[in-house]
């Protein structure tokens, strides 16, 4: 057997224990802040690029390539937050059909009070499991995958 033949089979066993992880860590941080009173890490998430963004404001498109979280549907968890005033739909101006999104002062309100909820369940679920070394070395690893 050759020696890639020999690695296949360990690297399914680690992609799957790496998608077994990711959906427990992130079903346990959702958990966390349900239990805390506040909406779903996607809100979180939106919320967050926005705030990173030039005036605060981003395209549908921009803020699905930049989650952190898968979104099929991005309209409607913007339709949401829109309907809770968390974000205000703009007409583009380059493009009158187009859509931009802005954050709101209450969507920077809610994230500055979702971030000490946020920052403890990742300190709980993820950081705390790991040995001195393993983030920096599974930063490299996972950046390899990103690019």
């Amino acid at each position: 057997m050759s020696n890639s033949a020999e690695t296949f089979p360990k690297a399914i066993d680690a992609w799957a224990r790496l998608q077994r992880a990711s959906g427990n860590v992130l079903a346990r941080v959702e958990a966390r802040l349900k239990a805390a009173g506040f909406p779903p890490l996607g809100w979180y998430d939106v919320l967050l690029e926005l705030s990173r963004a030039e005036d605060k404001t981003l395209r549908p498109v921009e803020i699905e390539k930049r989650m952190l979280l898968a979104q099929y549907n991005v309209s409607r968890l913007l339709d949401r937050l829109a309907a809770a005033g968390y974000i205000e739909k703009l007409k583009s101006p380059e493009d009158g059909r187009g859509v931009s999104v802005r954050l709101t002062q209450d969507g920077e309100m809610l994230l500055k009070a979702m971030w000490p909820c946020y920052r403890a369940a990742v300190e709980t679920e993820f950081t705390r499991h790991l040995e001195p070394g393993d983030t920096e070395a599974l930063w490299k690893v996972l950046g390899k995958l990103v690019q």
